[in-house]
């Protein structure tokens, strides 16, 4: 998780990833940040996110960000 949220700051350094659970819902992270943040986790993990997996639900907290990576690189 620690990784995760290094990456995440690498994206948008202004936000506290610790407390946020809506970053998608609430326009804190735009298309652009996902689109960074999605080729950022293809890159360093070795997954791909299918766009069917590109739902807010996936994005809107570190937890849920984290538990999409675990779930793909299973």
């Amino acid at each position: 998780m620690e990784e995760l949220i290094k990456i995440l700051e690498d994206v948008r350094d202004d936000i506290d990833y610790a407390t946020e659970k809506s970053l998608y819902d609430d326009k804190i992270f735009t298309s652009f940040d996902v689109i960074q943040l999605i080729s950022t986790l293809d890159d360093e993990y070795d997954i791909s996110i299918p766009a069917s997996e590109i739902v807010p639900a996936n994005f809107n907290s570190a937890e849920a960000i984290y538990a999409l990576v675990q779930r793909l690189k299973g």
